[in-house]
């Protein structure tokens, strides 16, 4: 009998595999603060084959989005545990053979299947704790979406607070910011079992969604703390020059990518059963 799943665990019914086949689809809210940092210290996040990026290279987005994700089923929305979840990523920019794209260089999630699926798109996802304000429509426990909403956001990981920011709408945008705006390009790893240090699967990826829908999106100012850790790296790109955040409604669903190079990996000998 055949083993089913999109992915790990497959089993004779495919029930236990974390991700659901696809296509998927996505609806949310993302906080997005641009700035400038040191060009180097995102040269150094570019991995060979890709160079940074003609214009603005030290150009970051920080990202926070709150998302609930189904499959074609749609049964994960009436079972939210498998729905909802919140990440925050880093985006920067960089060019492949003449073409500019976007990467994600870290990104944290706060679910087990949001990691995988992610590990499956190419994003290096690891779990950490995300918050993000939500606005309200009643009430005063939160911010309107008008001039002068307040907006907090934080990430932490391995118990250290790495990020804290705060943001309040200025006015409403036709646009949420240009770092984050393109296809993204991103590399798909796994280390051989051998452990000599050569990998397995060594591709680089392409994709972008399809029936995007963009909703409410607001500019403002922004404010940012960056934390240190002993496993992250967040601290080399503080922030040299502020540019702008957003606040934005957004939709998306995803079915594949585009395989731009496969590395040719060495074959494989004989093994021990």
């Amino acid at each position: 009998m055949s083993l089913k799943g999109f992915m790990f665990p497959r089993s004779g019914t495919g029930r236990a595999s974390l991700l659901p086949p696809v296509p998927w689809h996505y609806s949310g809210q993302m906080l997005t603060l641009e700035y400038r940092t040191d060009p180097d210290a995102v040269a150094a996040l570019i991995p060979p084959g890709l160079a940074p990026a003609d214009e603005d290279p030290g150009a970051v987005a920080l990202i926070w989005a709150e998302w609930q994700s189904c499959s074609d089923t749609f049964e994960e929305l009436l079972d939210p545990v498998r729905a909802q979840y919140r990440e925050m990523f880093v985006v920067i920019r960089c060019k492949y053979r003449g073409r500019h794209y976007s990467r994600c260089a870290y990104i944290w999630v706060d679910t087990d299947y949001a990691m995988v699926r992610g590990h499956h798109q190419g994003y290096p996802k690891k779990l950490g704790s995300i918050y993000l304000t939500r606005p309200v429509t009643v009430g005063r426990a939160g911010p309107r979406l008008e001039p002068g909403g307040r907006f907090g956001a934080s990430l932490a990981a391995n118990d250290r607070r790495l990020l804290h920011a705060t943001f309040e709408i200025e006015a409403e945008s036709d646009h949420a910011g240009f770092v984050n705006a393109l296809p993204m390009v991103h590399n798909r790893w796994m280390p051989a079992i051998e452990g000599d240090g050569s990998d397995s699967l060594d591709e680089l990826v392409t994709m972008s969604a399809y029936e995007g829908e963009i909703g409410r999106c607001f500019r403002g100012s922004f404010e940012l703390w960056i934390g240190d850790s002993p496993v992250e790296e967040l601290t080399r790109l503080q922030p040299r020059e502020l540019i702008a955040g957003y606040w934005r409604e957004v939709a998306m669903s995803w079915r594949s990518g585009t395989t731009l190079e496969r590395r040719n990996l060495p074959e494989v000998g004989g093994a021990d059963a």
